[in-house]
């Protein structure tokens, strides 16, 4: 794990280095001060002059100004590094998350990573910080003092020998019950953050359904379950706090005691070692609280570095070949003999024994009922999961064998649940091409017929996309989405039930704007109304993972009772048309 992290230092290994080299700087003047103090005090004692005095002044000024500069510089490095550390990190953890396939990202939510991103690595940056500084500040202010302590107090040092055992055990076995309640923590918050995603996401639906209450209730019993959890861990923790005082208290009592015996009965022990002596003490005591607050820091970081690493070792289940494929040669598709799972220990494959081979330019439309697999059939084009057995082949290679990128560079897909990012209307086109134009641009919403609404709004194609496209409606964002592919020039073009927020006049008009524009791409398009699909050149009829039929909409009206159903339901001239043809019979 501390491997795992350490590379993400990287460019500021050198403020890392730095940062222990002027703490130890700073804590070997603060352990001379005193001692300096002593002298002083001594030579006072023995009727210096005021040039002595001045003297002493003159150094202890020096000292002062050193550890000062030491421990300034020390937190502009520390500050530099745990900052830059921390950025590193959460960039390689979202570089990792990018490059996952879909399987990897079922493995995580979206709020545990949102979660790891944010929270859990705060935690790994304060302990780095803490880490860096203190405890190399609190180890070597502890070992200085100690040192001092015993050149100045002789055998009196010994009870540090004896508390800082004490002390030892104490805090490992608070760590040790805090460690396991702390891991339960965690999980809660992703939880919370789940319901608080889920929750603004269908604000409309909660609002429309008045699950406000609910919703607040739901909210504040995973809020209180956090309390409850980490309050938990606090009470345990706080332990940590009287038996440092105890010590003190104990250490305290034994130096007062004892040196002032040493002092006033036997003379063993002048005021200057015994001032001194009680400095050292408040010292050591000051390093083993500073190394309680540590362990604490750490015990609660351990759990989020480990959260951390886990998806940093994750590998996504998706990669390209060595040598692999550069090249897509056309939009031919072929699947042979394709069965799909999600899982390898799924009971029911969700696609079975799928053989079915697509003509580049063809246009194909997919038509079944809710859970036949349709979506999932597209989604092996561009290998967003791999098959299970059987092979899918794009311009007559193995997807397997061609680079992922030139792969999906090739294919274009409308979702089913169209996404918007945030910035401009002309900027979310432009993910299609980047280097395309303003008249590119219009072009292609002209096509989607979106420059109607687009030239409705006061800045045109400069008006600002909200995150997720909540500032447009629903028909409006399909469009945007599909003049946003069109701008690629894909050789596969997938709509993924992309029409079904329009009108059918303007699902027409889309249709043979792409037949127009794009004609030897091959076009598949996924409906659930028979008008978005019925003059295509081929229609696939999906039922429970499986390929019912293929045909035109002319051969499928007559053949399948699954498309005929599912037309007549939608088009009552088709009825009475198909009512004449039967009676004719």
């Amino acid at each position: 794990m501390i491997r795992q992290l350490y590379q993400s230092i990287r460019e500021y290994k050198r403020d890392t280095f730095l940062t222990p080299v002027f703490v130890i700087l700073e804590v070997f003047m603060e352990a001379l001060i005193p001692y300096t103090i002593a002298l002083l005090v001594n030579d006072i004692r023995a009727g210096a002059g005021i040039g002595v005095i001045l003297s002493y002044a003159w150094k202890l000024l020096a000292m002062s100004l050193v550890s000062l500069a030491g421990g300034y510089i020390a937190g502009m490095t520390c500050s530099k590094a745990s900052c830059g550390f921390a950025k590193n990190l959460r960039h390689d953890v979202f570089a990792n998350i990018q490059g996952f396939s879909f399987t990897n990202i079922d493995r995580f939510s979206n709020a545990s990573l949102v979660t790891r991103l944010t929270t859990d690595i705060q935690n790994i940056q304060m302990a780095f910080m803490q880490i860096i500084r203190g405890a190399i500040r609190a180890p070597l202010n502890l070992i200085f003092s100690f040192f001092m302590a015993y050149y100045m107090g002789g055998s009196m040092a010994v009870i540090f020998l004896f508390v800082i055992p004490f002390l030892a055990i104490a805090l490992f076995a608070i760590i040790k019950i805090t460690l396991p309640v702390f891991r339960k923590g965690f999980p809660m918050i992703d939880r919370l953050n789940a319901s608080v995603e889920e929750n603004v996401k269908g604000i409309r639906v909660v609002k429309s359904y008045v699950r406000e209450d609910y919703e607040k209730e739901k909210f504040g019993k995973a809020s209180n379950d956090i309390r409850r959890i980490f309050t938990k861990a606090e009470r345990i923790l706080a332990f940590n706090n009287p038996v440092m005082q105890m010590s003190m208290y104990v250490v305290m009592l034994f130096v007062l005691s004892v040196g002032s015996k040493h002092i006033i009965a036997d003379g063993t022990l002048d005021i200057g070692q015994f001032s001194t002596l009680l400095t050292y003490s408040f010292q050591i005591l000051s390093s083993l609280m500073m190394l309680s607050m540590i362990f604490v820091m750490m015990t609660f970081s351990e759990e989020s570095a480990q959260r951390v690493c886990e998806v940093l070792r994750e590998k996504s289940t998706l990669t390209s070949k060595e040598n692999a494929i550069t090249e897509v040669k056309d939009g031919s598709i072929d699947f042979d003999h394709v069965t799909f799972k999600y899982t390898k220990d799924a009971d029911k494959a969700v696609l079975s024994d799928i053989d079915l081979h697509i003509k580049s330019g063809e246009t194909i439309g997919i038509i079944g009922g809710t859970g036949s697999a349709k979506s999932s059939l597209v989604q092996l084009i561009p290998r967003l999961y791999d098959v299970s057995e059987g092979t899918v082949r794009v311009g007559k290679e193995d997807v397997r064998n061609i680079d992922l990128v030139t792969l999906r560079d090739s294919v274009a897909m409308v979702l089913q649940k169209n996404v918007l990012f945030s910035g401009t209307v002309a900027d979310n086109i432009r993910w299609g091409d980047p280097n395309a134009d303003m008249e590119e641009i219009r072009h292609v919403c002209h096509l989607a017929c979106a420059d109607e609404f687009i030239d409705q709004f006061p800045k045109g194609y400069d008006t600002w996309i909200e995150q997720g496209g909540t500032n447009v409606s629903g028909g409006q964002k399909q469009r945007l989405c599909i003049a946003r592919a069109l701008l690629k020039k894909p050789k596969i073009l997938i709509l993924d039930d992309s029409t079904s927020a329009v009108d059918t006049k303007t699902d027409a008009l889309i249709r043979k704007a792409m037949k127009e524009y794009i004609p030897e791409t091959t076009k598949i398009i996924i409906a659930q109304r028979t008008s978005s699909v019925e003059d295509a050149d081929r229609i696939i009829v999906m039922n429970d993972g499986r390929i019912d039929q293929i045909g035109t909409s002319e051969e499928l009206l007559k053949t399948n009772a699954i498309y005929r159903e599912v037309y007549l339901s939608q088009n009552r001239q088709g009825t009475e048309n198909i009512e004449e043809q039967e009676v004719a019979a």
